[in-house]
């Protein structure tokens, strides 16, 4: 009989922390080997942590809404013979030594001043919003006296739009936030000054003056200018949707407001232009129709159009690199790696970007290892973090629902998204040594989507034609 302590998986270099949001167990349930036990969501990704061994669940290390460091032990699991359930332990609460009447009156007189910060942070935080904040982004905000309203307006960098601590506490660093809402250390030190002065004097006192001066006192001239932001910012209210009866009002899932806030950004931030073009496709649907068997029963996976496609964009991305690039503020970076996102839908109707790295290194073979196994782990929600983030392109396959072309929104930070149109059948105009030939040809429209901040349509055109160059010459006879 002995104890395994499950621990917070390593979820990428730039993962350091995530947040327990559900417990999939229970103290006492039996667990299987490779089992989900808990979920937890980070900047980038939701996923399900499993069981790396066959047990009993006795202990829980952490509460839902916990931030756990990658590494820390989350749950214990009894692993053979009988199972001892261990009765879950309080957690020491720190309690600072005190002197004796002294140390008593500064804490005390803290206590309060720390309490009206409190108070007014909460109050402050109250609003409902479509952004997802961890507990530890909130919590830095009551601790800094960050308004819900300014929590708004705070730029994220993690997935879809979402505020990292290393965003808030930039933020902060930048002096950024209103220093009107906070209480913070010269209160402390008035506190404690006053009372080595006197320890005469009540602790009400002390207390009332400070707090009355940052919490009721009027705002100096430069800060009225966030406050009239604020109060400007509502005139363009939406109107209010009238529910009529029989109508159903089903709440947007937490990924779901993710990804419409993620979009509305997009628009807002990209000037986005559309270039289209008609591609003959005939070759690769001969050749895909003849080689899918074989490849089947060798590899024992499907062969899909993705990967042919995939092949095809890197190698334009790697003839046009000013498309594989990113705009931060007034310079472009020019990446030096491609790697191409892959737009998947979820069962849910939701939508997910799995990257394939250094797309542009691997061979066709390569590409549709990867492109089944994101594809497959998107769907079962087992993605890692790291493997969401990083694209400096997508692509997304609009065809697979039959749309034959469209306008996709770009997946910020990056300048381009192509989307792939569905393949169709069509009568055709061929030249001929001969003369022109009407002929039933494999026809698909590619729609790119770009900036037009640093895209131009010279170059959004061009490299929509390298990659329709490139799938209308195919080679029939080519081996993988």
């Amino acid at each position: 009989m002995s104890k395994f302590e499950l621990k917070l998986p390593r979820m990428g270099e730039s993962v350091a922390e995530a947040t327990l949001t559900s417990w999939l167990k229970e103290v006492g349930d039996t667990i299987e080997m490779d089992e989900p036990i808990f979920e937890i969501a980070t900047d980038k990704v939701d996923s399900e942590v499993p069981s790396e061994v066959d047990g009993v669940l006795i202990e829980k290390c952490f509460n839902v809404d916990d931030v756990v460091e990658v590494g820390q032990t989350v749950a214990i699991i009894q692993v053979g013979g009988d199972v001892e359930i261990a009765e879950p332990e309080q957690k020491d609460k720190e309690v600072e030594t005190e002197e004796p009447v002294l140390q008593e009156m500064v804490s005390a007189a803290e206590s309060a001043v720390m309490h009206a910060r409190a108070q007014t942070s909460v109050a402050q935080l109250n609003g409902t919003s479509d952004r997802f904040y961890s507990p530890l982004v909130k919590n830095i905000a009551r601790q800094e006296g960050i308004s819900f309203d300014e929590l708004e307006t705070i730029t994220g960098t993690g997935k879809d739009g979402r505020v990292t601590k290393d965003d808030i506490l930039n933020y902060v660093k930048k002096g950024e936030s209103n220093p009107v809402e906070r209480i913070s250390t010269p209160e402390r030190a008035a506190v404690q000054e006053r009372v080595v002065v006197s320890q005469k004097v009540a602790v009400p006192e002390k207390v009332s003056t400070p707090v009355e001066e940052k919490v009721t006192a009027p705002p100096a001239p430069e800060k009225v200018a966030p406050a009239t932001a604020s109060t400007q910012a509502p005139t363009s209210e939406k109107p209010k949707i009238q529910v009529s009866r029989g109508d159903e009002v089903i709440p947007m899932s937490r990924m779901g407001k993710l990804i419409a806030k993620h979009m509305t950004d997009s628009v807002s931030t990209s000037a986005h232009v559309q270039s289209f073009i008609e591609v003959d496709v005939t070759n690769i649907v001969t050749w895909r129709n003849k080689i899918k068997d074989a490849f089947f029963k060798r590899e024992g996976e499907k062969f899909t159009y993705t990967p042919i496609f995939m092949e095809a964009v890197a190698k334009a991305l790697k003839k046009y690199p000013m498309m594989n690039i990113s705009v931060d503020g007034d310079s472009v970076i020019k990446k030096k790696n491609i790697n191409i996102g892959m737009a998947a839908a979820l069962p849910d109707g939701n939508l997910i970007v799995p990257v394939i790295k250094n797309a542009d290194q691997l061979n066709l073979l390569g590409i549709a290892k990867v492109v089944n196994d994101l594809a497959d782990r998107s769907r079962n929600n087992a993605l890692k973090p790291d493997e969401v983030q990083g694209g400096t392109y997508t692509v997304t396959n609009v065809g697979t629902f039959g749309s034959v072309f469209g306008t996709p929104i770009i997946n910020q930070p990056q300048v381009g998204i192509l989307a792939l149109g569905a393949i169709r059948k069509i009568p055709s105009v061929i030249e001929t040594a001969e003369g022109d030939v009407i002929a039933v040809r494999s026809k698909m429209y590619l729609s790119h989507s770009y900036d037009h901040r640093v895209v131009n349509g010279a170059l959004g055109s061009m490299f929509a034609k390298a990659v329709a160059d490139y799938l209308e010459n195919w080679d029939l006879n080519r081996e993988i």
